[in-house]
């Protein structure tokens, strides 16, 4: 019995290999179009598409291999090379498990029809067809955790940019520089904005900073504590600030919040100041 069963697996996983290719169209036919990856309509991207899918196929089938020690590991290169595919990121997580269900819908066809044709034993049928399925189970969870993994790290890489884009050290000439602050200023905002600060100054060699509040209309204790420190640590650098363009209601706040910007060198009209700045060191 052992033998035979043997034998059913052996002509099963050769019967899966040689219908690769018929499997990988017969999944794109019914695939659901509609969004994401799977509703690209160039000839190159929907034959990568397949060749991921082929991809798929080509390890599965040696999971299925009893003559053969490969695992779910197999599938590590393709799993993180699909989860950190920018066509797969952009696409529902729901669609990418539906077409994962497609695929093991196709494999529990051929393993039906193939059970049927050669009378396989019960038994051995749902043997393999528990192999299938737990297999299947193993691969989407390991997905899922990849995918979110990645879905994280490229959330994480555009806030970054954002963050940096929104606190740029404009250089107007060799020596000195503008920080136009526009929008909401939190505490991770202005946490990334002392470090970037400072690093770009002593990068650029500056001497002279002009920071631009016209575009800030709230502000709290916290953030105005973070930028009267940007200010004191700009001075260890040998950098005087000028801060420009505040607006009264963020002075009055900042009086009553006791944040010392009075100390601070100040002007209202910037074009102004930074003329005088820039005509000095002709």
């Amino acid at each position: 019995m052992r033998s035979r069963e043997m034998l059913y697996q052996q002509e099963l996983h050769k019967h899966y290999l040689k219908n690769i290719d018929q499997i990988v169209e017969k999944w794109y036919a019914a695939a659901d179009k509609t969004s994401g990856v799977y509703a690209v309509t160039e000839p190159d991207a929907i034959a990568q598409l397949k060749a991921q899918n082929r991809g798929f196929h080509e390890r599965f089938c040696e999971v299925l291999n009893q003559d053969s020690d490969v695992s779910c590991d197999a599938f590590e290169d393709w799993i993180v090379s699909i989860a950190k595919d920018d066509r797969h990121l952009n696409t529902p997580i729901e669609a990418i498990i539906n077409e994962f269900h497609r695929n093991q819908a196709l494999y529990l066809d051929v393993l039906r029809d193939f059970c049927r044709e050669k009378k396989v034993d019960a038994q051995i049928a749902l043997d393999y067809y528990q192999k299938i399925t737990d297999s299947f189970n193993q691969v989407i969870v390991w997905f899922i955790r990849e995918n979110a993994k990645q879905s994280q790290f490229k959330l994480q890489s555009q806030q970054d940019m954002i963050l940096e884009l929104s606190t740029p050290v404009i250089s107007l000439t060799p020596t000195v520089a503008l920080l136009p602050l526009v929008g909401e200023i939190d505490t991770y905002r202005a946490q990334y904005m002392m470090e970037n600060v400072l690093h770009s100054c002593s990068e650029l060699g500056v001497d002279h900073l002009f920071i631009d509040m016209s575009g800030v209309v709230v502000i709290d204790t916290m953030v105005a504590h973070r930028i009267f420190s940007i200010v004191e640590s700009l001075k260890l650098l040998g950098v005087e600030t000028i801060i420009s363009g505040m607006r009264p209601e963020i002075a009055q706040t900042s009086t009553q919040l006791g944040i010392p910007f009075g100390q601070l060198k100040t002007t209202h009209s910037l074009k102004n100041t930074v003329e005088k700045i820039m005509l000095r060191k002709i």
